[in-house]
């Protein structure tokens, strides 16, 4: 089954930028003139999904007003953050049933467009997730070490070669077997590793994290440059 439905993680704090998400959410800071999730947006609108949601929390008013006139469904959490786990089976009425593509709002990719990317690759018979992963060379910005390995396969497991991109194509039924309600898609993750089901694509452009404030003059270079596919 392909996926129909993609799922914006906005509800976070963005504690890491420090002040500059004092006035507003980390997904409404600007890189290139443009809020950080409409970068996001460009990605899922050349797909024609029926249905694309975000999660809300912090400063959720400011959100709601950029985001409603663009035809966003929102899953507001409240009182209390679910992180990434709780937040999209949260969402799951909006979303609806099947497969989804999840997507975190602060990465700037310059290359193929990661979603296109996934749902050409997708097996629905031989997986439970499919990721976006990027070696090092590849990667801007990013502070800390690697994720996962991957096989001639496809398939990952934990390791340091590669970092999760923030793109992903994952299975739901999963969601229901996580008893707190607050948790990470990890959780999740390992449970398909288990049933070797995890897999992921090495991405060839290159990605920018921007989850720090030193992020946004990388992404800006990123976005000025031509394209290194």
């Amino acid at each position: 089954m392909t996926p129909e439905a993609a799922m914006l993680f906005a509800a976070g704090f963005g504690t890491r930028m420090g002040t500059l998400t004092r006035d507003r959410p980390k997904p409404l800071i600007e890189v290139a003139g443009r809020p950080l999730i409409d970068h996001a947006l460009d990605l899922v609108r050349p797909l024609a999904l029926p249905r694309v949601v975000a999660n809300l929390h912090y400063k959720p008013e400011m959100l709601r007003a950029h985001l409603e006139p663009q035809g966003i469904a929102l899953s507001q959490e409240a009182p209390d953050i679910l992180d990434t786990g709780g937040g999209l089976r949260a969402a799951l009425p909006l979303l609806g049933p099947g497969p989804v593509f999840t997507l975190n709002t602060d990465a700037i990719w310059s290359g193929p467009n990661p979603l296109e990317m996934l749902r050409a690759a997708w097996d629905a018979e031989a997986m439970d997730a499919l990721l976006i992963c990027i070696r090092a060379p590849h990667v801007l910005g990013h502070k800390g070490g690697g994720d996962f390995d991957i096989d001639e396969a496809g398939r990952i497991c934990r390791g340091t070669t590669t970092i999760y991109g923030g793109v992903q194509i994952m299975c739901t039924d999963l969601l229901d077997e996580i008893e707190e309600e607050v948790f990470s898609l990890n959780c999740v993750w390992d449970r398909m590793l288990e049933r070797n089901r995890l897999f992921a694509l090495e991405y060839p452009g290159r990605w920018c994290d921007v989850g720090h404030p030193d992020g946004i003059a990388l992404a800006e270079r990123l976005l000025a440059e031509t394209p290194d596919v």
